[in-house]
């Protein structure tokens, strides 16, 4: 079983199809966190380290690309999935000036988004496998996709978290 060295995550595969309850859960804690305007948001802690409002908008968009994802794997028979290119993102996309309202209503609706497209998925569908290219070359199962998902929600998460603390550094 993999397992995350920072965080604890577990890559449990049989519970893989909880992970759109999982997903929709993670989400309502980011749009709390989101929406709690005492915070700096915008502010970055370190000059390489993502402000919370651009660690938010890196996990929307990591749910919209995983969902894109797993309709692909439904289509094809083993896909190949290049980068999502999150570094490039945050300029591109401009995270930084985005309004922390609008991130969190869209970080819950991409994954409501998943959830309906992972509780379609039937047995045959789960063990379907892609190739996955971050952060190495591997072929994975769509379990371990919506697992790798579920870790990303949280992990990002608990980076904000730890940001936002306290007297912490960023906040």
């Amino acid at each position: 079983m993999e397992r995350c060295g920072e965080c604890g995550f577990e890559y449990d595969l049989g519970g893989a199809p909880k992970a759109g309850a999982a997903i929709v859960e993670g989400a309502s804690q980011w749009a709390v966190i989101l929406s709690d305007d005492t915070t700096s948001l915008r502010h970055r802690p370190r000059p390489d380290t993502w402000s919370p409002l651009e660690y938010g908008c890196h996990v929307r968009d990591v749910l919209l690309v995983q969902r894109e994802r797993v309709l692909a794997a439904r289509r094809t028979d083993r896909p190949s999935f290049d980068p999502m290119g999150r570094d490039e993102r945050v300029e591109h996309d401009g995270y930084a000036h985005q309004h922390p309202d609008a991130v969190a209503r869209q970080l819950s609706d991409a994954a409501g988004m998943l959830a309906n497209v992972l509780h379609r998925l039937d047995a045959r569908d789960w063990a379907r496998c892609v190739t996955y290219n971050y952060p190495q070359r591997l072929e994975r199962s769509l379990r371990w996709v919506a697992l790798h998902t579920v870790h990303e929600v949280r992990h990002h998460l608990a980076d904000v978290r730890r940001q936002l603390a306290p007297g912490s550094h960023g906040s």
